[in-house]
Order: structure tokens, then C-alpha cells, then sequence
């Protein structure tokens, strides 16, 4: 796990996440042009579950299946 610092929405938070879901994540920014924050900022906006971590997780999952799909 890899723990990081950030301020989301004007507050402060820690994120634990593997490493391979940080990189999914920057990669998934980069891709829509955002910076880091911005993209978490817009998932946790969206989020259906009171888990930040888990919606981090499976914004990462959708964005491979929807890259793999034809």
C-alpha cells in the first residue's frame, strides 16, 4: 500500500492505495488532460459508496474494461 496526501475538495486527505491503482490513476488523468487531484475531485463528486479508496479502485477497473472493449 501506498499512502498519499492530498487536498480534495478543500480539505485534506490520506489515500491508501496499491501501487498499480496510483498508476492507474495517473495514467486515467493524463488521459482526460487533468491533474490528479482534479480526477480524484471528480470520482469522489460521482462516488455511490462511502468509500473513497473503493471508488478510486473501481474508476481505475471501468477505465480498463472500457479501453479493452471493441
Amino acid at each position: 500500500m501506498l499512502k498519499r496526501s492530498l487536498t480534495i475538495a478543500g480539505h485534506q486527505t490520506s489515500i491508501a492505495l496499491e501501487p498499480e491503482f496510483w498508476n492507474g490513476l495517473e495514467a486515467l488523468a493524463a488521459r482526460r488532460g487533468l491533474r490528479l487531484t482534479a480526477l480524484i475531485e471528480q470520482i469522489d463528486a460521482a462516488r455511490q459508496t462511502p468509500n473513497l479508496s473503493s471508488a478510486l479502485r473501481v474508476a481505475v477497473l471501468r477505465d480498463v474494461q472500457d479501453r479493452l472493449e471493441p
